[in-house]
Parts: C-alpha cells; sequence; structure tokens
C-alpha cells in the first residue's frame, strides 16, 4: 500500500487525476486545491462546474482547514454515524475555487478508510473524490464496471483489491451554520 500511496500523492502533487477506492465507491480525485485539476474532473465526468464535487480529508484536524466554522452537530454525527456521511458546510476556506457550489458550501468526508486517510495525510490536504463514472451514468457497483473512457482519462490508477466491500455513494447531510439540518441523500 506504501508504494501505491507515494505514485498516487506523485500524481496529485503534480496536479494529475487519479482513480483510486474510497470507503464507498471507486473514485477520481485529484489536489482538492488545484482548481485546473478540478476543472480536469468536470471535464472527464462531462459534467457541469455548478455541480459540487465532494472532497475527502484524514481528520477533523485537516477539516478545520477547509471550513472556517464547524457545526457541533457535526462531531456528534463522527461519533455516532456508521455508515459513511459526507457533511455539506458553509463557508469554505483554502480550497480551489471552482470546487466550492454556488451557495458558498462545500461537501466533505472523512473516510473510514486507512488507503483514503494516509492518501490525505501523505499530501497534507484535501482530495476530491468524485465516482468513477460519466455524469449522468449509473455510479459503478466495481472495478470491472468503470467505463474506458474514465480509465484512459486518469493519470494513475491505484493498484490495490478491485473489489470493494462497500458499493453505494456515501449518505450526504447539509449542516448549516444557522442549525438547519437537511438531509440530501440517504
Amino acid at each position: 500500500m506504501n508504494t501505491e500511496i507515494k505514485n498516487a500523492v506523485a500524481v496529485l502533487k503534480a496536479g494529475g487525476l487519479i482513480l483510486y477506492p474510497t470507503d464507498t465507491v471507486w473514485g477520481i480525485g485529484c489536489d482538492a486545491t488545484n482548481p485546473e485539476a478540478v476543472e480536469k474532473i468536470f471535464k472527464l465526468k462531462k459534467r457541469e462546474d455548478s455541480k459540487a464535487l465532494i472532497c475527502l480529508v484524514a481528520d477533523d484536524r485537516m477539516l478545520k482547514k477547509y471550513v472556517k466554522k464547524i457545526p457541533e452537530a457535526a462531531y456528534s454525527i463522527f461519533d455516532i454515524h456508521e455508515e459513511p456521511i459526507t457533511i455539506i458546510y458553509d463557508e469554505p476556506q483554502n480550497l480551489a475555487p471552482n470546487l466550492i457550489a454556488e451557495d458558498n458550501t462545500i461537501a466533505i468526508r472523512i473516510p473510514d478508510d486507512e488507503f483514503c486517510f494516509q492518501l490525505s495525510r501523505k499530501c497534507n490536504g484535501a482530495i476530491v473524490s468524485t465516482s468513477a463514472n460519466i455524469s449522468g451514468y449509473p455510479t459503478p457497483k466495481s472495478f470491472k464496471e468503470i467505463a474506458p473512457d474514465i480509465l484512459k482519462g486518469v493519470d494513475y490508477v491505484v493498484n490495490l483489491p478491485h473489489e470493494k466491500k462497500n458499493t453505494k455513494p456515501s449518505s450526504i447531510i447539509k449542516l448549516s451554520n444557522s442549525g438547519i439540518v437537511k438531509v440530501i441523500r440517504k
């Protein structure tokens, strides 16, 4: 796994795209602070850049680097939620501008996955994580379902076991600083 992390980090730091297993589905990733790399993902997925992407961070300490104010409810959710959960936060900071949603929010997940944790730690930052599919097509449930265009469009494919235990995207909850909680995806 160390070699794969080292190779993936080199590609991310050079502004490239990786295809990697996450705690949910296979994802396309890039450095979340690099607007050119984020733009490459939108082009590869043939996705409108008005549709926000999710980021992964290693832990809540790293989360503070990218969100001005973390609502207290987020910490409770981290503690009690057993399934992968992505939280949409108000007032993102230190991220590529084209990664931030039109309503000035950002979706971030702290994955329960050793590879993702180490990757984020070694990059010392947030990594984009979007499903490995062309926009409008189903999310691949396994590596073998990933479209050839996606495989050819990334700079590096992480060579870890191709069968994932989790085959569905994370739940998404929007937590506003005003205390409003909204379930976006179960």
